[in-house]
Formats: C-alpha cells, sequence, structure tokens
C-alpha cells in the first residue's frame, strides 16, 4: 500500500484504548455533573430520548465521551528486531483505576520518541527518522481521547499527541487502519473485528467486545479481563497493518511477547 511506503514497522507504536463512564451509574455524578450529562443528551442522543430512553438510561453511553469518560487501559504494541534477524513483536498495557497514572506511563513513553515528519513538516519536533502511532479508527477516535484525557488529569501533552489545530496532512505520524481501509470512501464504520475477518484474521472480541467494558470494569471489578481484551485488539491491528501493506506472512514469524502488567516497563530499541 503506498501509504505505508515510507513506514519503519519497527518504529510504530500500535496503540488501542479502553474507557468507561467516569462513574458506575448516572446518580453517581454531582447534581452539577447530571445537568452538564441531561444537557449533552438533549443534543447528542436526541432520538433515543425522543424515543422515550432516559438520561440515566444513555449514561451507559458515556464512556464515548471524553467529557464523561475515563481511560483505564492502554495497550501499546511494538515491532523489534532480535539479534537473529528475527521480529518480535512486543505487548505493554498501562492500567490502571487511576486514569491519570494510566495516562501518565503512556506519556512518559511517548515523550522519549519524536514524531515523524518529512523535511516539509509544519508540525514542531517532527524528524524523518521518527515514529509513528497507529491505530484502528484512531483518527476519530483514540488519539483525540487521549489527548482531551491528558489536558484534564493536568499532563503534559507528548509531541506526538500535540495536535490540536493542525490538519490531517500536517500529521503524517498518525497511522490509522480503518482510515487506510476506507480508500477515500467516507459512507461508513468498519469495525476492527469486521476487517479482522475479511482478512481471515482470528477476531479479538473472543471474550467482550467494547460495549460491555464498562460493565466488566464497574461490576466485576476486574481490570486484568480488560488488559487482556485490549492487548488482542492491538495484536489484531497489528496483523491488519501488515495485510495492508502486503506482508501478511509475516506474522507467522514473529515472536509474540506479553510483558507482565503492571510491574514491567516498556523497553523500545
Amino acid at each position: 500500500m503506498n501509504a505505508l511506503r515510507h513506514v519503519d514497522l519497527t518504529k510504530v507504536f500500535l496503540v488501542d484504548i479502553e474507557t468507561v463512564p467516569c462513574e458506575d451509574c448516572h446518580s453517581k455524578l454531582s447534581t452539577e455533573r447530571q445537568a452538564l450529562w441531561d444537557t449533552f443528551c438533549g443534543k447528542r442522543h436526541q432520538r433515543e430520548i425522543t424515543e422515550g430512553k432516559t438520561t440515566s438510561e444513555l449514561f451507559g453511553n458515556a464512556g464515548l465521551y471524553a467529557e464523561f469518560g475515563k481511560i483505564v487501559c492502554i495497550s501499546v504494541g511494538f515491532f523489534r528486531m532480535l539479534p537473529d534477524e528475527t521480529l518480535e513483536f512486543r505487548v505493554k498495557s498501562f492500567a490502571d483505576d487511576d486514569e491519570c497514572v494510566v495516562l501518565k506511563g503512556f506519556a512518559d513513553l511517548l515523550d522519549r520518541h519524536k514524531p515523524f515528519g518529512d523535511l516539509r513538516s509544519r508540525f514542531p519536533g517532527a524528524s524523518p527518522d521518527g515514529y509513528f502511532l497507529c491505530a484502528h479508527n484512531g483518527r476519530e477516535f483514540d488519539y483525540a481521547y487521549l489527548g482531551r484525557r491528558m489536558v484534564i488529569c493536568g499532563i503534559s501533552l507528548p509531541p506526538m499527541l500535540d495536535i490540536a489545530g493542525y490538519k490531517p496532512w500536517d500529521l503524517p505520524h498518525l497511522l490509522d487502519t480503518m482510515d487506510m481501509w476506507k480508500f477515500g470512501d467516507n459512507k461508513g464504520y468498519t469495525s476492527l473485528a469486521l476487517l479482522a475477518g475479511a482478512f481471515n484474521i482470528p477476531s479479538p472480541k473472543d471474550d467482550i467486545d467494547g460495549s460491555q467494558v464498562g460493565e466488566v470494569y464497574w461490576r466485576e471489578k476486574n481490570l486484568a479481563r480488560i488488559v487482556t481484551y485490549c492487548q488482542k485488539d492491538v495484536e489484531t491491528t497489528a496483523r491488519v497493518l501488515l495485510h495492508l501493506n502486503g506482508q501478511r506472512e509475516l506474522w507467522s514469524t514473529v515472536q509474540l511477547t506479553h510483558m507482565p502488567w503492571p510491574d514491567v516497563k516498556m523497553q523500545v530499541a
């Protein structure tokens, strides 16, 4: 694929995030926050409210919005060359009930790596030898959500995510497998599971899917299950990226390494 001709696989961070509502139910919000959510729903979920749903019932969707959700897990995958010249795909997760801890760990990782940009780049700090982020639907969801929640937490934005005000063509370091699959067609959304199925890649949704993450977090209190799910999405995104780049056979030779969570920091060569 021509869009990937300049991309060095060993300089790509494959990323996925898992988000949940900021509280386990609408009634746990402060009076002021309840009013804000109700107003928000009146505009964003007008059809559902017309059909009889209450703003309290709609709060299960709050994790989709950076103003009312929080990030509980960020999983990162990274290809690196081993001494025997084979590839390893190393996966690390940042996960915690304290969202700011999660975001700080991820921001510290990105801070150590300049974003890719060619010699004509208008993006500060960009380098022809820089790194990439890659997520499925990242340009419409993950990248903005990460930036917004870092601002809310008071965390300095790493250069890779300090992207407010720039046009998409100014940000070649932000890769998006869904965007690549569109081939210019903007009529619909293609899920990671659907694209994986089209490529004969095993589905990452063999346990839970995104709609169940909030329930698993708030009711089951099972963050480890969410970490496993998030890491599967990262592995699947990596395989989709290889397929888009005409390198699908490469995955069978890749050594897959899961770094222990939560104690070990990710090391990038």
